[in-house]
């Protein structure tokens, strides 16, 4: 081959065979990631037929890479990850540590070395965000309170992860790799300290300067109104940062694109920035995970099925169960353990680009490599299966298991109104569902007037909070009987569904008005095919849009109690 054309035969080959077995792959209602890593096996060099350049497979996946951080950077939102800290950071941590212990428990049995079963447990400890994200759009979970949580978990992991991905090229002598080039001779405390102080400055940089120049930077390319220019700024920053980062500073490539991604959400450009680069995001995303399939060594299945079993095994069960005991530990109802758990129930592409480091650094062995991705292409391919037998499994085990209702209805202070709540809430009150952006609007409204409110959230942070401020508030899922029970919707005057998630509506509508016929019901629709369905279906007042959702919704509230409209705008 004309070794001109072997960047484009690569390229080519690769887009090529993902795209078939990419549909093939959705096809079988799997995800389209298990195509993506089939094509990089069918082109790689333990497979016949023709074989791609891998040395230039590996730099398109250090450009996906840096691309897939920022993307994650992009979306990452430190308020959500504090709305569910509670849960999400502790939950994520021994959760990591109890996967990363029994994969390095299978290590030792079969005689691997301590940094080789460190890297191969830490591989699969962490989910994958793309997978779980398609997971929860799919199934309409993502704006479910269940659905932050296990977002919220992830994005945890990947901040464990990104430390250890920074940590590991200095402890790689240690820990019995190849140690990172130290010409002087400094002793390994000196060579951490010394990584930590280049990427505190690093991030130093990016949140003083960056946060200040990036932002003046998209503007500038704004203001010439041509969008090719935007989205070449955008993916010039990302890469630009990443590779400057390394450079200059001796911090990954991951690391450094992480941050300009954090950076550039500071941006009033940063939804435009996502959409733009998306594209460009997702095709370098199919030449990664082409390129780590290339890396996968299909004898495994055949030579050691039973360690691709094992490994499975602590992928789908050990890491499920573990997050799903924490869950229940930490008071959380029965369906936020199972969701949780099958969320967790897979590894991706962190999982890959721990390994490749382990590979890189001399920790990891080929055959960890390939059973990593094994475990990988196994666990996303089934886990749709496992997410479509959570519901059924729900109630299944409901039906026939005591502790298991226990579980679902957990002896849960946060549950109940406290029993020195004031009169004024139990009877004549508001019942608020759902304190997010416009709920929290509503609230506003209705506390300046005077006008008694309950609100129900599944947030037990938020609710906890509440309470603490002197507000009336219930923890739970609103279209559970008992938890309007608890917010005393019997004795309301209305029922306020502010809440972005439009399932279940039907259900709690008719528990209100079985214990409650006289209620009124204000719901909150997206868009006007939305809100006509709902009119039919659900009789009632519904509103909708965005910035005159909370002004409509309370100023109906208002007028409800004879109150000034003029009250919801100044409230809003």
């Amino acid at each position: 081959m004309d070794h001109e054309l072997t960047l484009i035969t690569t390229v080519a080959a690769g887009f090529g065979l993902a795209l078939v077995f990419g549909v093939l792959a959705e096809r079988l209602r799997v995800p389209a990631l298990v195509g993506y890593l089939l094509a990089g096996i069918a082109i790689g060099p333990a497979t016949p037929g023709f074989v791609a350049d891998i040395d230039i497979a590996s730099q398109l996946a250090e450009i996906g890479v840096m691309l897939l951080m920022f993307g994650v950077g992009l979306h990452f939102s430190l308020a959500d990850l504090m709305a569910v800290k509670r849960i999400a950071v502790p939950g994520a941590v021994v959760q990591m540590g109890i996967a990363t212990g029994l994969g390095m428990a299978l290590a030792w049995a079969w005689g691997w070395g301590g940094g080789a079963g460190l890297v191969f447990g830490l591989s699969l400890s962490c989910a994958s965000t793309v997978v779980l994200l398609k997971a929860l759009e799919s199934r309409r979970l993502l704006e479910t309170m269940n659905g932050r949580i296990a977002v919220g978990w992830l994005v945890v992991e990947d901040l464990a992860t990104v430390v250890m991905l920074v940590l590991l090229p200095p402890l790689a002598g240690v820990l019995g790799g190849t140690a990172v080039a130290n010409p002087e001779g400094h002793p390994l405390w000196r060579t951490i300290a010394q990584t930590l102080l280049q990427v505190g400055a690093f991030v130093a940089i990016m949140l003083v300067a960056g946060r200040r120049v990036l932002p003046w930077l998209l503007w500038q390319v704004a203001r010439t109104g041509s969008r090719e220019l935007f989205t070449l700024g955008v993916v010039a920053a990302a890469i630009g940062i990443a590779y400057g980062a390394s450079a200059l500073f001796g911090v990954s490539f991951a690391l450094g694109a992480f941050f300009a991604g954090m950076v550039m959400r500071e941006s009033a450009y940063s939804q435009r920035a996502a959409e733009e680069s998306l594209p460009l995001r997702d095709a370098f995303a199919v030449l990664f995970f082409v390129s780590v399939g290339m890396l996968f060594e299909p004898v495994v299945l055949v030579d050691a099925p039973l360690r691709v079993l094992a490994v499975v095994a602590i992928v789908v069960v050990g890491k499920s169960l573990a997050a799903a005991g924490l869950v229940l530990l930490l008071r959380y109802p029965l369906n936020t353990a199972l969701t949780v758990a099958a969320s967790l129930g897979q590894i991706g592409e962190f999982s890959f680009i721990l390994a490749g480091m382990g590979l890189a650094l001399g920790l990891l062995p080929p055959e960890g490599m390939s059973l990593v991705l094994a475990g990988a292409l196994i666990s996303i391919a089934i886990n749709p299966l496992v997410f479509t037998a959570v519901a059924p499994f729900s109630r299944w085990v409901l039906r026939h298991s005591a502790a298991a209702r226990r579980l679902e209805q957990r002896d849960d202070p946060l549950a109940a109104l406290p029993m020195d709540t004031g009169r004024q809430y139990l009877q004549g009150q508001v019942v608020l569902v759902g304190h997010g952006r416009v709920g929290a609007r509503i609230a506003r409204a209705l506390q300046r007037r005077g006008i008694p409110h309950v609100v129900v959230d599944q947030n037990r942070e938020l609710v906890d909070s509440l309470r603490r401020s002197g507000q009336a508030a219930v923890s739970g899922d609103a279209t559970d009987p008992t938890v309007l029970v608890q917010a005393h919707i019997a004795h309301a005057a209305l029922l306020v569904v502010a809440t972005g998630d439009s399932l279940g509506l039907r259900q709690m509508v008719d528990t209100a008005r079985t214990l409650n016929p006289a209620i009124e019901v204000v719901l909150r629709a997206h868009s006007d095919a939305e809100c006509d369905l709902l009119r039919q279906a659900i009789p009632g007042t519904v509103f909708f849009g965005e910035d005159e959702l909370a002004k409509g919704m309370a100023g109906h509230v208002l007028a409800r109690f004879n109150r000034p409209a003029a009250d919801a705008e100044a409230a809003a």
